[in-house]
């Protein structure tokens, strides 16, 4: 691609939206990446899973931001 080329899109990227460059830029990053490992997203999705459930029967304690903020400062300090 020529850099004249790249500078057009660049210019009409530019031009969108905030939230359609947003959304360029992220598939842009994204195709980086390569192709997601299958293994990866299962897992995630079961840890995910697995915190939800734990929050929906209690065995997980939801904190504030500031209480988090404060346990670990504490727990920092010794």
């Amino acid at each position: 691609m020529e850099t004249a080329e790249l500078e057009n899109i660049t210019n009409a990227a530019m031009t969108l939206p905030e939230k359609q460059r947003a959304k360029l830029a992220h598939d842009l990053m994204a195709s980086l990446d390569g192709p997601a490992d299958i293994s990866v997203t299962e897992a995630w999705d079961a840890e995910i899973c697995r915190r939800i459930s734990d929050i929906q029967s209690g065995k997980t304690e939801l904190l504030d931001a500031d209480k988090a903020v404060a346990r670990a400062r504490a727990k920092i300090r010794g």
